[in-house]
């Protein structure tokens, strides 16, 4: 054997395959995120959004749903969903590179910076009028009038958060707790993040009346 073709051998044993591939953020991935989060910020500013809530303080916990400082806060009962919702990034990042190897997963180490691409874009959105008169017009959240930066950035981090939870749990694992937060905030608040799509989409009548006898 030559020893072009030893180099070649060693070369393929030590690249990993695109299941092996880590969907973690290297440094540079790392930084990026960090980045896309600031500029999001950056944006929410420029769109008058408040940095923190207009009561003047920051609490870690706020727990009242119909109030005027919902998400305002660090966390709130929404935080669960924004956690599913690094959850779900992850899964995808799994199927599109690591499973069914598009671009040869060759965006793998870049799966974090690209989930943060996603849900600051929905940031935006979500702080826009167009959202944000439709929360009021077709869910209970009629006093809704968006979110403050502070916990726009929070949302971003607890959705980090649900990314790594995922990369380090086992699917089942992963699965269960996702449901379990589910369960959990709609026994809570008779809300969840299936229900807030549900009636951010296709608005049912009966499921507005029943949450809103909690």
């Amino acid at each position: 054997m030559t020893v072009q073709g030893n180099a070649c051998d060693v070369l393929h044993v030590m690249t990993p395959s695109a299941p092996h591939r880590s969907l973690l953020p290297h440094r540079a991935a790392l930084i990026a995120a960090l980045l896309i989060a600031a500029y999001a910020a950056a944006i929410l500013f420029a769109m008058h959004r408040p940095p923190i809530c207009a009561c003047g303080t920051v609490k870690l916990w706020w727990g009242v749903v119909q109030s005027s400082e919902n998400s305002q806060h660090i966390a709130d009962w929404y935080s669960f969903s924004h956690v599913i919702h690094g959850m779900l990034f992850y899964g995808a990042a799994h199927l599109l590179w690591r499973r069914w190897h598009l671009f040869d997963g060759a965006p793998t180490r870049w799966a974090l910076p690209i989930a943060v691409i996603v849900e600051a874009s929905w940031e935006l959105l979500e702080n826009s009028p167009l959202i944000i008169d439709r929360y009021r017009s077709v869910t209970l959240s009629w006093g809704y009038s968006g979110d403050s930066i502070l916990n726009s950035m929070s949302d971003i981090g607890f959705m980090t958060l649900g990314f790594w939870l995922a990369s380090r749990l086992p699917v089942k694992a992963t699965i269960a707790l996702a449901l379990a937060f589910e369960l959990f905030t709609l026994v809570m608040i008779r809300d969840n993040l299936t229900l807030n799509v549900l009636m951010l989409v296709w608005p049912v009548e009966a499921i507005k009346h029943w949450q809103a006898l909690a």
